[in-house]
């Protein structure tokens, strides 16, 4: 995994290719979805049961892999939120080279469900850097359900995460990876044991305080969590009040779903220093929309990118043109 190159061009071909033939742009959702629902599982390549590691390494084409691993909330009350992020994420490689945020990055795709209720609860793809990270976006099972309770199953990707990936950015370099987590709800009160033995396969058998979870990620990888707009609870202040206390300005509102990508791209050119914000802004404005981009500032704005000059207008992002912060 994580050779070859991505290509913008045979992306935009393939999905024309799949609407000239009225082929589903999700077609292993699609497929599930039309048989019993006792039949619904895990595509075997993103089916975390047994599974030893992720591997995201170094190869002759990428000699210095950064891994950047985007999980997102596949439940009923993120709405067409996932599908938004889905037609988008394709593109987030392309986006990170193009504008030089990162030399060689490596993308892992995943879905995060409800382990109380939900048939599939977690799914975890590969790190790729070529079109294979498109196909397996589109073979991500939307589930669509969740189990009502405000709550879902973060803390076991974030514990698939800490314990069953491995990459040559940290072991080598001691250079942190990004992960990603894009939904609307609260983590579980505890990671069970009896899931993490069912959904991945580890013999654990005292529960796990999920706090301890993010506090273990946070040695390797640099972890946020981005709230979208239209999904259900974007405006409840209880699930920011919880996301901020785990992670601090971490925690990311996005205005805009379909500026998912460039969040994140955005995000990692800051971390990287390669970028302040006011040229992040410019990068984005040539790739994407207006109203993108100002939805990118907005959320970046309000987190505190270390010491940014916005050229969104006060009005855009409810403050002054110019924001420092710690």
């Amino acid at each position: 995994m994580g050779h070859g190159r991505w290509d913008d061009n045979a992306y935009a071909a393939a999905r024309t290719f799949r609407a000239a033939k009225g082929l589903d742009d999700f077609g292993y959702t699609a497929k599930l979805k039309s048989g019993p629902r006792d039949q619904w599982k895990a595509d075997p390549t993103l089916d975390p049961l047994g599974v030893t590691a992720r591997e995201c390494r170094d190869s002759a084409d990428h000699a210095d892999s950064t891994p950047i691993a985007v999980l997102f909330d596949v439940t009923g009350s993120m709405g067409y939120v996932p599908q938004i992020m889905q037609r988008k994420l394709g593109k987030l490689h392309g986006l990170l080279q193009r504008k030089g945020y990162l030399t060689d990055p490596q993308i892992l795709f995943g879905g995060i469900g409800d382990a109380d209720s939900d048939r599939v609860p977690l799914q975890v793809g590969q790190f790729e850097s070529d079109n294979r990270m498109d196909e397996q976006l589109r073979t991500i099972f939307l589930e669509g359900n969740g189990g009502g309770q405000k709550s879902e199953s973060y803390e076991l990707a974030a514990y698939f995460v800490a314990r069953h990936v491995a990459t040559d950015a940290w072991e080598k370099r001691g250079r942190k990876g990004y992960l990603f987590l894009i939904g609307d709800e609260l983590n579980k009160p505890r990671l069970e044991a009896r899931h993490i033995r069912r959904i991945i396969g580890d013999d654990v058998h005292q529960d796990i305080d999920p706090a301890s979870v993010y506090r273990e990620l946070a040695r390797k990888w640099h972890v946020y969590f981005v709230l979208p707009n239209q999904s259900h609870y974007y405006d409840d202040p209880e699930i920011a009040d919880h996301w901020r206390g785990l992670l601090g300005q971490h925690f990311l509102k996005l205005d805009d779903p379909g500026a998912v990508c460039e969040l994140i791209a955005a995000t990692i050119g800051l971390e990287e220093r390669v970028v302040d914000l006011d040229q992040a802004m410019v990068d984005l404005a040539e790739v994407g929309s207006a109203d993108e981009s100002r939805a990118v500032g907005k959320a970046l704005v309000q987190v505190g990118a270390k010491s940014v000059a916005t050229s969104a207008t006060p009005a855009d992002l409810d403050g002054p043109d110019t924001v420092t912060l710690a």
